[in-house]
């Protein structure tokens, strides 16, 4: 009776460890591999602080100091963009000087100029510049005088 009980124990033993042990190959067909794509490194394209005058109004001169980084997908934007900084700027410069003190001043008037800076880089500008991957605007430093 012992010696059944051992040959008994020692058989579940086996067939537990080839089970355990065991190469299954028919859940290897269903399974998909995945492959992991490394995370594309974040590029910031860094702008000097923009100082403008508002527009309209009524008691007197209003002024619009803004720093901001451009957050880029590629290399091709971002050199691109490091190396027309003066168009650049010009462009930023005319956009934010048509703001009111009195939008901007808001959050929602930051969200709507944000939009503003994202479409001004969706439109080419000439015949030679790529399509620019410009995937977020951050103000770095804003105030509103």
């Amino acid at each position: 009776m012992i010696a059944l009980m051992v040959i008994l124990l020692g058989a579940l033993v086996a067939i537990n460890m080839y089970l355990l042990l065991s190469d299954d190959s028919d859940d290897d067909d269903e399974e998909t591999v995945e492959q992991v794509e490394a995370p594309r490194p974040v590029l910031y394209v860094k702008l000097e602080p923009f100082t403008v005058n508002l527009q309209g109004e009524l008691c007197g001169q209003r002024l619009l100091y803004v720093g901001l980084s451009l957050q880029v997908a590629d290399t091709e934007t971002e050199s691109y963009l490091l190396e027309h900084m003066p168009q650049l700027r010009s462009r930023m410069l005319m956009l934010l000087s048509g703001q009111s003190s009195q939008t901007v001043a808001t959050q929602q008037g930051k969200e709507s100029l944000k939009a503003e800076i994202l479409e001004l880089f969706a439109q080419p500008r000439d015949d030679g510049q790529p399509e620019l991957q410009v995937d977020d605007v951050l103000f770095t430093e804003f105030i509103v005088q």
